[in-house]
């Protein structure tokens, strides 16, 4: 009961979710599981962490919108436009 108590909450957070965002969390942690897996202590898990949670974003951010951005405006709503020229 407690675990799929605990999946559903997961679940949940990751819905409101950026593309980047999720891609980092779940690069995180499969970087985590892999890293401990193959090392055998948790240093190799927060390696694997850290290395899966910037693929994941890298991956996450280039699947959004290309030209796009996103932002908040003051009452706190998200809305797409296009990103500011450089």
């Amino acid at each position: 009961m407690k675990k799929a108590l605990m999946l559903a909450l997961i679940g949940l957070s990751v819905a409101g979710c950026t593309q980047t965002e999720k891609g980092a969390g779940i690069g995180a942690v499969s970087g985590a599981i892999i890293g401990g897996a193959i090392t055998g202590d948790v240093r190799g898990a927060a390696v694997g962490a850290a290395i899966g949670g910037v693929s994941g974003a890298v991956i996450g951010s280039v699947a959004d919108q290309p030209g796009q951005c996103y932002y908040r405006d003051r009452y706190g709503r998200r809305y797409i436009d296009d990103c500011p020229r450089r």
